[in-house]
C-alpha cells in the first residue's frame, strides 16, 4: 500500500518564464462603449490583470502555500489504475479531533480550505477539533490527471475515501459546495458507514414530493416560501439564464475549451475571474488573492482544461447509475445533514426542499455570503462546522471515538 509522503509545490522557472512571454504577446479584443460585467469579464479588468500578473511574484506565493503540510500518495481507482493526489493534511493536537474531508468544485481548489483551517485545527473556548484533509480532486490542482473517459462522480468520491482509509479514517465527515456537493453526496450514498455526517453549503434539491417525501410535501404544501427562500429562487433563475453557459460548454465539448484555457492565460483570466466575481457576494477580491487562485489552474499538473472534464464525464453517466445528478437527490438515510443557505450561491433551494437529502440536523440561513462561502466568509463557516458537531449539536458524537474534544 501506499503511504504519503510530503509534498511542496515548486513550478519550474521556465513555465513562469513561458507565462510572461504569452502575457506580453497578447493582443486583446476589442468592447462596445458600454459593455459591463453582464457581457463578460471587462477588458480594462482584464487588461489590468495581465499586468499585475506580470510582475506579481508566484514564488512568494507558493513559499506561502508550502507553509500548510501537503502530501501525495497513490490512490488506487478501479478501473483507472493508481492515480497520485495531492492534499492538505493538517491534524490537531486533539487526539479525539473529528476528521474532516473538505471537497473544492470548480473553479476552486483546494486552497479555499485555507482560511478556516487553523480554527478548525486550533480550536478556541467549547469549539470542537478537527483533522483536516483537503485533496486536489484529479484533474485539479497538483493530482495527476485521469487518462480515459468515465471518471465521474463514483470515481471521484471512491478517491477521496479511500484517501481517507489511507490516512486511517475509517469515519469521518465532509464539508463541501460546487462539486464537492455532488461528490460528498456520492460518498455518502457509497460509503455511509464511513460518512458519517456531511455539512454543504450549496444545497441542491428537489420540490418535496408526496410519494418520496410525504411530510415535506405537506409542510412545503401548507406553509409558505420566506422571502429568504423566495430571493434564493430568484437567485437560481438568474444564474441558469446568464451565468450557466460555461456549464453547457463544459458537459459537452471540453475539448475544445481546453486549447484556450491551456494555452491562452488570459483566456483563463477572464473564463475564471468573470465566475469570482459574479458568484460572490460583493466579495473585495485582491491582486493577490485572484492571481493565486487562477495560477494555481495555470500551473496545475493535468493543464486548466482538464478540470472541466467532470462536467462532461457526470453529465454523460448512465442513468442506470447511483450517482447521478437525480439519485444523489434522493433522500439518504444513513447520512446526518447540516446546510446552509448564502443569499448569493448559485442554485440554492428553498430551505423546505432540502429537507428531502435526508436527516438535517442543523440549518443556518445568512445574510451575506456567496458561491465561496469558506473564502468569503471564513468565520461564518468555521461557526457552522463548530455548531453542528460541539457540544449540544445534531451531529455531536456522530464518529466514533472522535468527539473534537479531549
Amino acid at each position: 500500500m501506499d503511504s504519503p509522503k510530503p509534498y511542496k509545490i515548486d513550478v519550474a522557472q521556465s513555465r513562469i518564464n513561458s507565462l510572461n512571454e504569452k502575457l506580453s504577446l497578447t493582443r486583446f479584443p476589442d468592447e462596445l462603449g458600454d459593455s459591463d460585467w453582464d457581457y463578460g469579464t471587462p477588458l480594462h479588468e482584464v487588461r489590468r490583470l495581465s499586468e499585475a500578473w506580470k510582475s506579481w511574484d508566484w514564488k512568494q506565493a507558493e513559499k506561502k502555500l508550502n507553509e500548510v503540510p501537503q502530501f501525495q500518495t497513490g490512490i488506487g481507482v478501479d478501473g483507472y489504475g493508481k492515480l497520485e493526489v495531492h492534499f492538505i493534511h493538517q491534524t490537531s493536537d486533539i487526539d479525539t479531533a473529528i476528521p474532516l474531508l473538505f471537497v473544492h468544485g470548480w473553479p476552486g481548489s483546494f486552497i479555499e480550505v485555507l482560511k478556516i483551517l487553523p480554527h478548525l485545527v486550533h480550536p478556541e473556548g467549547n469549539a470542537p477539533a478537527f483533522h483536516v484533509i483537503a485533496p486536489s480532486l484529479p484533474n485539479f490542482g497538483f493530482s495527476q490527471s485521469v487518462s480515459k473517459r468515465g471518471f465521474a462522480l463514483a470515481q471521484y468520491a471512491e478517491t477521496c475515501h479511500k484517501l481517507m482509509l489511507q490516512l486511517g479514517y475509517r469515519q469521518y465527515i465532509t464539508q463541501a459546495g460546487d462539486w464537492g456537493f455532488w461528490i460528498t453526496r456520492a460518498i455518502g450514498k457509497l460509503y455511509p458507514d464511513s460518512c458519517r455526517a456531511s455539512h454543504i453549503n450549496m444545497v441542491y434539491a428537489k420540490r418535496p414530493a408526496f410519494t418520496k417525501n410525504p411530510l415535506v410535501a405537506l409542510q412545503h404544501s401548507i406553509y409558505p416560501y420566506s422571502e429568504d427562500d423566495k430571493q434564493s429562487l430568484v437567485r437560481k433563475s438568474w444564474f441558469q439564464r446568464e451565468s450557466r453557459g460555461y456549464n453547457i460548454l463544459q458537459s459537452t465539448k471540453p475539448q475544445t475549451l481546453a486549447y484556450a484555457l491551456n494555452d491562452s492565460p488570459i483566456g483563463l483570466i477572464s473564463w475564471i475571474y468573470e465566475k469570482l466575481h459574479d458568484w460572490s457576494d460583493a466579495y473585495s477580491w485582491t491582486d493577490d488573492e485572484i492571481l493565486t487562485w487562477i495560477s494555481i489552474y495555470q500551473f496545475s499538473r493535468a493543464g486548466p482544461g482538464a478540470a472541466g472534464r467532470i462536467y462532461y464525464e457526470v453529465q454523460h453517466t448512465a442513468q442506470d447509475g447511483l450517482c447521478t445528478y437525480d439519485n444523489l437527490q434522493e433522500y439518504t438515510a444513513g447520512v446526518k445533514l447540516g446546510l446552509t443557505y448564502n443569499p448569493k450561491d448559485l442554485e440554492n433551494a428553498p430551505t423546505s426542499w432540502g429537507r428531502t437529502l435526508g436527516p438535517v440536523v442543523y440549518e443556518a440561513a445568512n445574510e451575506r455570503g456567496g458561491h465561496f462561502y469558506a473564502h468569503e466568509c471564513p468565520q461564518l463557516l468555521v461557526e457552522d462546522v463548530r455548531t453542528m458537531f460541539g457540544k449540544g449539536g445534531g451531529a455531536y458524537g456522530v464518529v466514533m471515538g472522535h468527539n473534537g474534544y479531549d
